[in-house]
């Protein structure tokens, strides 16, 4: 195999934040302003749904929600081709 070039390890050793998203929901302010601890939001989501993993606001992947020991995984599924992925990170 042919050795990288030196930016490529750069780029490749760059860590950026993931994001799994749950659900999505649209709230008047005057809602958000009336939430109090205690209160049970209801998403259309069914629960059955994949969820989406996202880099920089874009989804790259989908996947089940896991138990993994005492926290939450997610067992990916289905992924974005290299092409699309390498494009939601230069995605700002």
């Amino acid at each position: 195999m042919p050795e990288q070039p030196k930016n490529l390890d750069r780029i490749l050793s760059i860590e950026l934040p993931i994001v799994v998203l749950l659900a999505r929901k649209r709230m008047r302010v005057e809602e958000i302003l009336r939430l109090i601890p205690g209160t049970v939001l209801e998403f259309d989501k069914p629960v059955t749904d994949p969820l989406d993993l996202l880099v920089n606001e874009q989804v790259i992947a989908r996947g089940d929600t896991i138990k993994v020991g005492e926290r939450l995984g997610l067992q990916v599924r289905e992924i974005a081709s290299p092409k699309e992925t390498i494009r939601a990170l230069g995605h700002s």
